[in-house]
């Protein structure tokens, strides 16, 4: 079993500012053609930042699609061709004011493969230096500090909905030596 699929027609249903959509026949392994709905993301980048009393900087916003408010770590949506290192820097900077001396790749993952191309990139930042936040004109968001072992608690709580925020958080429990 070779578990592939060919590309046998592509088409862009959908151009947007985030996402573009595409509906595709593909030749599955025995010869039948299948539709395809395939979303095209550019990826995103997501953070720790973990400041020296081991808190974690969370922000808190509203997700439209959910119609909710949710508790996540500082992330943000590459630009097509953009570095993910230096997305997440910024992110950092313009979501909690801060930088960071050590900002450390913990890998990355891929939320939705059955229907989406996005991958995030996670980073641990460290020895971080206050600032001031600088955001999108239409982002609103409020930040807080939560412990680093209570937001893994929290994790298991269903208390931190988000994805991208559980395996990040919980990477860095385990980069640093904590049991979970």
């Amino acid at each position: 079993m070779k578990l592939e699929e060919k590309t046998v027609e592509s088409e862009l249903k959908y151009d947007g500012k985030i996402v573009k959509l595409f509906v595709d026949k593909a030749e599955v392994e025995n010869g039948d053609i299948v539709k395809r709905e395939v979303i095209k993301h550019p990826g995103g980048v997501c953070v720790v930042p973990l400041d020296e009393d081991e808190n974690v900087i969370f922000v808190r916003q509203f997700r439209y699609p959910h119609k909710r408010v949710f508790l996540e770590i500082p992330a943000g949506k590459l630009e097509y061709g953009e570095n993910h290192r230096e997305c997440g820097l910024r992110e950092l900077k313009e979501e909690t004011g801060c930088v960071c001396d050590s900002f450390e790749y913990l890998g990355n993952l891929v939320p939705t493969p059955a229907y989406d191309t996005e991958i995030i990139h996670m980073y641990l930042a460290r020895r971080l230096h206050a600032g001031e936040q600088n955001l999108d004109k239409d982002e609103f968001l409020e930040t807080e500090k939560i412990p680093l072992k209570k937001a893994a608690e929290m994790i298991m709580k269903n208390e931190i909905a988000d994805a991208k925020t559980q395996v990040a958080i919980l990477k860095t429990m385990f980069l640093l030596g904590y049991c979970i």
